[in-house]
């Protein structure tokens, strides 16, 4: 990660920005059902079972609202300052290790299903984002019959440069603590 990633790094620590950021720019349905008085912050270091471990930028919890359970939906945030030719397939295995490690920690019992992931890619690089936007787009064409099995990992894209400057300003609600003046 970059310095200019790490500043973001920083900035969407913070609920209240991540709050702006999923409220602000991600316009899907389901984002009315979010509960932000929820969000949660999940420790990102995980280890694969060759104990390798890889860090996930930043993971959030959150409340999903609408149901007569707690369902949580762990929104991954990648800031990402360049184009990533296989940045699905990164997405796509930090949601797996997210997975693994709910299963690990015992937060996911046998028997039970595992919470929605979203994982959002934050992008301010100066090249347009041409990346493929699911893992499906990275695989060759399968002969008839396997298409089956071909994986679909999808992750939402947030790119500052498809919006106006006007459109980029969040509405931030400052906190004791928090510093005064997001510029």
């Amino acid at each position: 990660m970059n310095a200019h990633d790490l500043g973001y790094g920083k900035l969407f620590s913070h609920a209240l920005m991540m709050q702006d950021l999923v409220a602000g720019f991600i316009h899907e349905e389901w984002v009315a059902g979010l509960d932000f008085s929820t969000l949660e912050k999940v420790n990102p270091l995980y280890v694969t079972d060759d104990f390798r471990k890889r860090i996930d930028d930043l993971v959030w919890k959150i409340r999903w609202q609408g149901t007569d359970r707690w369902l949580f939906i762990y929104l991954i945030l990648e800031p990402q300052s360049t184009v990533d030719n296989t940045m699905a397939l990164r997405n796509g295995l930090y949601e797996l290790l997210l997975y693994q490690d709910l299963i690990q920690s015992g937060k996911i019992l046998e028997g039970q299903k595992f919470p929605p992931v979203v994982p959002v890619v934050l992008y301010n690089g100066s090249q347009r984002w041409t990346a493929a936007m699911d893992v499906a787009d990275l695989i060759e064409e399968s002969p008839p019959g396997l298409e089956a099995y071909r994986p679909h990992m999808r992750y939402l894209l947030v790119d500052e440069h498809r919006y106006q400057e006007g459109e980029l300003k969040v509405s931030v609600h400052f906190s004791p603590g928090f510093p005064a003046s997001a510029e």
